[in-house]
Order: C-alpha cells, then structure tokens, then sequence
C-alpha cells in the first residue's frame, strides 16, 4: 500500500475510533497522579496552575462552541461509523482562520486536565501523542475533502491554517450562531471535561490521604453539570424544543 495512502486508511481508522481517547487519559493519570511529587509548588503555585488548566479547557470549550454552533447539517461532528461526512465546504467564520477548529478545541479541553496533574513529563508526551493522533486524522479528513471539492477545497487550505488560528484571511460565517445547536450537540463534552477535573482532583485526595470528600467543589461542579446534561439530553431525545431544520 502507497503511503499516503497508508495514512489516509490509519486516518480513517484513528477517526472512527477517537471516542476511546478520554478513557485513555484517565487510565494512565493515575499512575502519574501517583508518582507526582506535589511538593514542589506551594499552595498559591498550585492555585494558579490550577486556574491556567481551567481557562485553557474552558476556552477549548468556547472554541467548540462557536463552530458547532455555525455548524450547517450534514458534517461528521460526532460521526463514529460512518467515517467522513460532509454535504457542503464550510469556509467561513472560524473556519476561514483555521481549517480543524473541533480538534484545537479538543486539545485544549484535554490538555488543561492534563496540566492539571501537575506532571510536565505527561503534559509533553500527551501534547506529543495527541499531535501524532490527530496528524493522522486531519490527513485522512483533508484527502476525503479534496477528492470531494476538488479546488474550492484546495483554495480555502492556502489561506486558512491547519490547527494555529489566523486571523488575517477572517470572513463572517453564512450561518448565524446558534446556542441550541451548541445546548444539544455539547452537553456530554463539557461533562467529559468537568468529569476529568474532577477525578484528577479527587484522585489526588484520596491517594494522599486515603478518603473521598463529596463535599469539594469539583464534586458539586460534577454534579451540577451531571444534572444540566441529563436535561439537555432529556430535552434531545424527547421533545422538538433544541431542535433546528438546516442544522446538524
């Protein structure tokens, strides 16, 4: 097999298989919450690093947000079976200053819980695979758009970069923004995200000092957020109310 083409097919395979990555992280964070030596930072070090990790996740989350919500109907979004899917070329708004939006979110939504560790050795390799992993899937997404828009694809990806934003070649998005889209398509994200939070931080506490404490606030955030997603999900599923024609 043709390397590239050997690139597109892991590609295709990586992309359909991207929903494991989460259970992934939590799996080897607990040898590295284990073996990290938190002496090193005083308590207000600590304080701002964690404060670092949440706004960097918190503006993956914003960087979600405004592309799902000027997202139009018929694009891969969450697609985990059916591979690459996309009825038009989406060029303008987020997408004319940066052409994989979804997975800059992505990596910022996860690397503020990794940083959150506290564990700069996993903080790199983390940032390292994630780049290798997503190299290989924006490949494959980029050969499946090519083949199918021919030009107009090849035009756009000259001017907008594959994972750094600039902002020099910016357009107004065709579609207006959408909080339903982004209420029914993101809920599980932001519980995904405040979920790691909060197991690092409890994990953390309970291998120092052997207790669980419901009480802290990464558990009341837990669960605020637990009840919003069941709503959102209620709501989904059930009724019409964060429904929209024309959107994804």
């Amino acid at each position: 097999m043709a390397l590239i083409h050997s690139f597109e097919s892991s590609g295709n395979f990586l992309f359909k298989n991207r929903s494991f990555i989460p259970v992934i992280l939590f799996v080897l964070a607990v040898p590295v919450v284990y073996l990290t030596n938190y002496a090193f930072a005083n308590y207000i070090l600590q304080t701002g690093i964690t404060i670092f990790a949440i706004l960097l996740s918190l503006a993956g989350l914003i960087v979600r947000a405004i592309t799902i919500g000027t997202t139009p109907a018929g694009t891969s979004g969450r697609n985990t079976k059916e591979g690459q899917v996309a009825e038009e070329l989406n060029t303008g708004g987020i997408y004319s200053v940066i052409r994989h939006p979804l997975y800059l979110g992505n990596y910022l939504m996860w690397i503020g819980i990794v940083i959150f560790t506290f564990n700069i050795y996993f903080i790199i390799i983390v940032s390292l695979a994630y780049w290798l992993y997503y190299e290989r899937i924006m490949f494959a997404e980029e050969r499946f758009l090519e083949k199918k828009f021919g030009k107009p694809y090849l035009d756009w990806s000259m001017t907008a970069p594959a994972f750094i934003p600039s902002f020099k070649n910016y357009r107004k998005s065709n579609l207006v923004f959408s909080i339903k889209s982004v209420f029914r398509r993101e809920y599980s994200g932001v519980l995904a995200t405040v979920f790691g939070f909060a197991f690092i931080d409890n994990l953390r506490i309970f291998l120092e000092y052997q207790q669980f404490d419901p009480s802290r606030i990464s558990n009341i955030v837990l669960a605020c957020t637990g009840l919003a997603a069941f709503i959102l999900r209620t709501l989904k599923h059930h009724t019409t109310v964060l429904h929209e024609k024309g959107r994804s």
